[in-house]
């Protein structure tokens, strides 16, 4: 047990995870362009998160802290997002006139995201009542000795630029940014392991 009693989350605690990161990302600034209204993001909210990051609860490779105060969802290298499901819930829920710039969105973060094996965090959050804690660190810290021991690169796509000083305190760096249209912005950034 490390401090918060962060830990990998098991498969029984998926709604604990799911919940924590819904709380989190509901006023994330890339995801409320997709799901911009509250009935779209509650009822996207899960079936994305799932698309995006859902391959973690079963892998084994999801953390929590303690009373679900933070969650996130790894990827392990092999394993990847469902980008049709994820691509099914954006055609459904995002609003039409916004199409052509998530497809732009989603062609140039394909361009960045790394080809040789990688640890993927899909997805990380606090809950808004808890943050500023050091939640967030304490995750970013336990899940990223899985990488070091394995000896290859951490990559993450930040779609929130607050929380992009935390990503660079744990050596993630911008690879570039992803901004077409109105869209507000991503940065991915990608972190080489250590010794």
């Amino acid at each position: 047990m490390s401090d918060y009693g962060v830990r990998a989350a098991q498969a029984s605690e998926s709604d604990a995870v799911l919940d924590t990161l819904m709380l989190a990302f509901s006023g994330d600034p890339c995801l409320r362009y997709v799901l911009d209204t509250p009935e779209k993001l509650l009822k996207g909210f899960r079936p994305f998160a799932r698309a995006m990051g859902g391959a973690a609860l079963e892998a084994g490779t999801a953390w929590l802290a303690e009373d679900a105060a933070a969650a996130a969802l790894w990827l392990p290298p092999g394993v990847t997002t469902d980008r049709e499901a994820m691509m099914a819930v954006i055609g459904e829920l995002a609003r039409e006139e916004k199409l052509p710039v998530l497809a732009e969105v989603g062609e140039t973060i394909a361009r960045y995201h790394p080809e040789e094996p990688h640890w993927y965090l899909a997805m990380i959050g606090v809950d808004p009542a808890r943050q500023g804690r050091g939640y967030g660190s304490a995750i970013l810290r336990e899940s990223l000795r899985r990488c070091d021991e394995d000896r290859v690169i951490a990559y993450l796509e930040s779609s929130n630029p607050k929380n992009e000083p935390l990503y660079e305190r744990h050596g993630f760096e911008v690879l570039g940014s992803v901004q077409p249209g109105d869209f507000p912005g991503i940065k991915p950034m990608v972190r080489q392991p250590r010794r």
